[in-house]
């Protein structure tokens, strides 16, 4: 399996598309975490989302909130379409027999697939706190405001309920690309529910209809978002809310996970590739 995780991780760093989605979420994650609410308290856009959130809410010690209150939706929906290129690729490019004649077994090639994308997501979320501790540390420094980090143990907590979410997003991708057997399908579906139906359940349907609002509790979005706000996710970001008990999202978020990931290897190992 080792062969297979490595030659995985190669096809992951040498993919430039990997590298561009990655500077999309940077990019998405300073500017509505960072630049938009410092616009607001600078008074360059008082009526832009957030501008009411403060300059306490951009500072050091809020960098386990700020990081992770993309995951749920936004940053979710590019992790999604991440695993759905590693797997859908396959598919459209026609080169799993190139891989499955080479000896290895399907469940090999595909944990070596899911470990590679493992190691991404934690980049992913590794560059998320990164870039966003740099960004924060500036601020404090460019207002004269006092640099206080979070504890080691939140920010482990932080990092690890970040990888947590990445990961169930990740496999996700991989399984619809899988189910699909095919990339444009996949993506196209994945976005629909991360972007459209999951935020329509919740914001709309929810609070009209009690059995909406239970079933919500054990939608992945959902779960994804009360574990960030858990952690110090503003409830202002969409998909991020007080849905359910830390413990709960957490359990929900690796139970996802663990399906997503079953569901995918049972499919490839009974099914054509083709």
């Amino acid at each position: 399996m080792w062969g297979s995780t490595v030659a995985e991780l190669i096809k992951l760093v040498r993919r430039p598309a990997n590298w561009g989605l990655l500077g999309i979420a940077v990019a998405l994650s300073l500017t509505f975490g960072y630049f938009i609410p410092l616009a607001g308290v600078s008074g360059a856009g008082g009526d832009a989302p957030n501008s009411d959130r403060g300059l306490d809410a951009i500072l050091p010690d809020q960098l386990v909130g700020n990081s992770l209150g993309g995951l749920p939706v936004f940053l979710g929906a590019i992790l999604l379409v991440v695993g759905a290129l590693a797997l859908g690729g396959e598919y459209g490019w026609g080169t799993w027999k190139t891989v499955l004649t080479q000896q290895p077994s399907r469940l090999i090639v595909l944990a070596g697939k899911l470990c590679a994308l493992a190691g991404s997501a934690l980049v992913f979320v590794l560059t998320m706190f990164g870039t966003g501790a740099l960004t924060s540390w500036a601020i404090a420094l460019a207002k004269d405001a006092p640099v206080v980090w979070p504890s080691a143990t939140d920010l482990a907590a932080g990092l690890g309920a970040g990888w947590l979410i990445a990961l169930m997003w990740v496999s996700l991708g991989a399984l619809l690309a899988i189910v699909l057997r095919g990339l444009a399908l996949p993506i196209g579906l994945g976005l629909v529910w991360l972007l459209v139906v999951q935020n329509l359940v919740i914001s709309l349907a929810a609070p009209l209809l009690d059995w909406v609002d239970m079933a919500r509790q054990g939608l992945p979005g959902a779960n994804a978002g009360s574990l960030a706000a858990s952690l110090g996710a503003s409830g202002s970001t969409p998909g991020v809310g007080e849905f359910a008990g830390s413990g709960q999202a957490t359990l929900v978020v690796a139970g996802y996970l663990c399906a997503f990931v079953g569901l995918g290897a049972w499919l490839l190992s009974r099914r054509d590739v083709l």
